[in-house]
This record gives C-alpha cells, sequence and structure tokens, in this order.
C-alpha cells in the first residue's frame, strides 16, 4: 500500500508541476504494468473473474500495455515537458482507473 501512496503523491505533484509530469508519468506507468504482470503470474482469478478467467486475464493485458504506453508518453513529454503537457495530464488522468484496477485485484 506504500506504493499507492507513492503513486499517488506522484499523480498530485505532476498535476501541478510540468517539469515533474514526465516522471510521473514513466513511474505510474511502469508500475502499473508490473502489478499487472505479477497478477497475471502469481493470481488465479477469483471474485467476479472466477468462471470467467479470460476476462480477468484480458483486463490485466490491457492495463499491461496501457501501463508501456503511459511510461513511452512520458518519455515523448520529456522531450518538451511545457508543450506537451496537457497530453501528459490526460494520459495521467486515464491512469487512474487502471490502477484501481490493479489495486482492487492485488
Amino acid at each position: 500500500m506504500d506504493v499507492l501512496g507513492k503513486i499517488a503523491r506522484a499523480i498530485s505533484d505532476a498535476l501541478q508541476d510540468p517539469g515533474k509530469l514526465p516522471g510521473a508519468l514513466i513511474l505510474c506507468g511502469v508500475l502499473e504494468a508490473a502489478a499487472a504482470l505479477s497478477l497475471i503470474f502469481f493470481r488465479v482469478p477469483g471474485g467476479v473473474f472466477l468462471h470467467h478467467g479470460e476476462s480477468y486475464y484480458g483486463v490485466l493485458i490491457a492495463v499491461v500495455v496501457f501501463g508501456l504506453a503511459e511510461a513511452a508518453v512520458g518519455f515523448w513529454v520529456s522531450a518538451d515537458p511545457s508543450g506537451r503537457r496537457a497530453i501528459g495530464k490526460i494520459i495521467m488522468g486515464l491512469s487512474i482507473p487502471p490502477l484501481i484496477v490493479v489495486a482492487s485485484l492485488g
């Protein structure tokens, strides 16, 4: 849970300071992808996904792809943080639901 606190702090700081946005995008993207991959390999579907394992793995694979894309956007934004801030903020906002999904499944 400490990792979620660090991610929340990074998101909050990034939305206020354009210089911190690329780092937050990269951090959040990599951690989302890593957490989703660990759930794929080390957790079996349960709860609502008990009889729908393919949906469980589909959702987690989508989170991995989104996390890697978010990290790539972070590198892209780092080339011009002030000019690409709007796109970075949109991607940062879109990263919150996948983060919630991974946190709730983990």
